[in-house]
């Protein structure tokens, strides 16, 4: 078949598909249009053809525009450009409706789950859809600026206008020059302090900046060497990337593809990368439900502002646990969410945290001191469960990375017996995936929200309470 690369069709643009297009059909082919609403007619230039079924396209002329189309409020993730803002031209309220839209289609054919969804906003933003990011992952073009991916592309977008991210999160990055393939991560805390890590380019070759004992050293304001280096960069600092980054359409691929690419995922996280401080501390203070974390700056935490207390408050109100009941946190990062369960349980109970990234550990038990039946533990949560043992916890809580937790770690929760299980998912096929297992081991959904964690993007984050 001869490839419809560069041609030019229109077409009426159908629903919205997970990844941050529309559907559409030319000749009997689907057509994943970027750019476009639904009931829009569009002229949309085919970007990739790989044969098949299916071809990607962006909408270059909207020929009839949807009453909910606005300016774009970015100018960086246009036709041709980066993939950090997917629904910048749409209204706060037809983009949460777009992704509702998403997410009932995934429960749906995925889970056998019929519902309404509403995707609900999450305070903290500056304005609609902008301003809310305090933790953005840049990439470093080989003239050392640094930029972003253009959409499934390797290729950087030297072009640092999208409006997430927080006021000054981005100040004077732009004019300054960065290690030519390095990543930087950009983190503002909750008590306003700016903190920059560069990670250095992952080669196998010594690093130009490593001194002659072999020992990475921070760069000063002139650029050159000196003071000290980053902590070591955990596993989990997915959550953390900034605009171009993001899943493929998964809710049309298989599970077992994206848990291949997800492994590829991990292993490039775990990869030693030396890290340097340029501005900051590099530890970033956290605040959530008035306890207090310092994590490092390079690591995992919410990107939105307010995602951190509102999931907080979420798990609090439907975990519950008793006086003196045992309850789980797995993938628990700092600790958040134990926190929570342990200042319910009381000193009577008990509350083990399982997370992969040591790092995150280390930050949880320096901040939950004071919570001694919280036993925070390293380790991969998949391993864990082939293992576990002790006593039955009467809660669950579980908030897997974007592949979700998969049936090794569904199947342990659910054989341990809890009387309720809060499962927390930012992927929506994933998140799906995962339900059907719980409905299949005997559960029923009781409760079900989605928020706009990542406004102007396609991604939703969702929150399941489940019980027996």
């Amino acid at each position: 078949m001869t490839s419809w690369r560069d041609r030019l069709l229109e077409v009426r643009l159908g629903p919205p598909g997970h990844g941050g297009f529309c559907v559409a059909r030319y000749e009997g082919r689907v057509v994943f249009v970027r750019h476009g609403l639904p009931g829009e007619l569009v002229l949309a230039r085919v970007t990739e053809d790989r044969g098949g079924a299916f071809c990607r396209a962006d909408a270059v002329e909207i020929v009839e525009a949807s009453p909910d189309r606005v300016p774009s409020a970015c100018p960086v993730s246009g036709p041709g450009g980066a993939g950090c803002c997917d629904f910048a031209f749409a209204t706060p309220a037809a983009q949460r409706g777009l992704k509702a839209m998403v997410v009932a289609e995934q429960l749906r054919r995925i889970a056998g789950i019929e519902r309404e969804i509403e995707v609900e906003p999450i305070s903290g933003s500056e304005g609609p859809g902008v301003g809310w990011r305090t933790r953005v992952r840049l990439v470093v073009d080989a003239d050392g600026r640094a930029g972003v991916h253009r959409y499934r592309s390797s290729e950087i977008v030297a072009d640092l206008r999208c409006p997430q991210p927080v006021a000054g999160a981005l100040d004077g990055i732009a004019q300054r020059r960065w290690t030519p393939g390095a990543d930087l991560v950009i983190a503002v805390d909750d008590e306003g302090a700016r903190h920059i890590v560069e990670l250095a380019p992952p080669i196998a070759e010594p690093s130009p900046r490593d001194d002659r004992s072999g020992r990475n050293r921070r760069r000063g304001p002139d650029g050159r060497p000196g003071g000290r280096p980053a902590a070591a960069r955990g596993p989990r600092t997915t959550a953390g990337a900034g605009p171009g980054t993001g899943p493929d359409e998964d809710g049309w691929r298989g599970a077992d593809s994206q848990r291949r690419r997800t492994a590829a995922r991990r292993a490039a996280a775990h990869t030693a990368r030396d890290e340097w401080v340029i501005e900051g501390s590099g530890r970033a203070v956290q605040t959530v439900a008035g306890r207090r974390w310092e994590v490092s700056a390079a690591g995992f935490w919410q990107a939105h502002r307010g995602a951190a207390q509102c999931y907080s408050d979420l798990v609090a109100q439907w975990a519950r646990p008793d006086t003196g009941a045992h309850a789980w946190d797995l993938y628990s990062g700092a600790g958040v969410f134990a926190a929570r369960l342990a200042e319910q349980a009381g000193p009577a109970g008990s509350v083990l945290a399982v997370e992969s990234a040591a790092g995150a550990v280390a930050d949880g038990n320096a901040a939950l001191t004071d919570l001694p039946w919280l036993s925070l533990r390293g380790g991969r949560v998949e391993r864990w469960a082939a293992g576990r043992g002790g006593p039955r916890p009467q809660v669950v809580v579980l908030d897997p990375p974007r592949a979700g937790a998969g049936k090794p770690v569904v199947e342990a929760v659910t054989a341990a017996g809890p009387d309720r299980i809060v499962h927390i998912g930012c992927d929506p096929a994933a998140f799906a995936r995962d339900l059907r297992l719980y409905l299949d081991a005997g559960y029923r959904l009781d409760a079900l929200r989605a928020f706009d964690a990542f406004p102007a993007t396609h991604h939703v984050e969702c929150v399941a309470l489940l019980q027996r």
